[in-house]
């Protein structure tokens, strides 16, 4: 390996907008950040779930009729 091509990696604290701060490594002096695992709704539990099931029946239905036409 070359010498002195590798960036330097320091500890630092991260803070998120809720408020939240972790340690982490990095190449820069600071990081802040909109979204963390405290505020994220996945790691929350208050993420919204979609119906897709609806969408594929609407579909399939929709474009049933279109299948059983012959085909030239």
């Amino acid at each position: 390996m070359k010498a002195d091509i590798h960036p330097v990696y320091k500890k630092l604290t991260a803070i998120c907008a809720c408020g939240n701060s972790f340690e982490t490594r990095s190449t820069s002096d600071s990081i802040h950040v909109e979204v963390c695992a405290k505020c994220h709704p996945y790691y929350t539990g208050k993420q919204r779930l979609m119906d897709t099931a609806g969408r594929v029946d609407r579909f399939r239905r929709r474009y049933q009729a279109g299948a059983d036409a012959p085909k030239e």
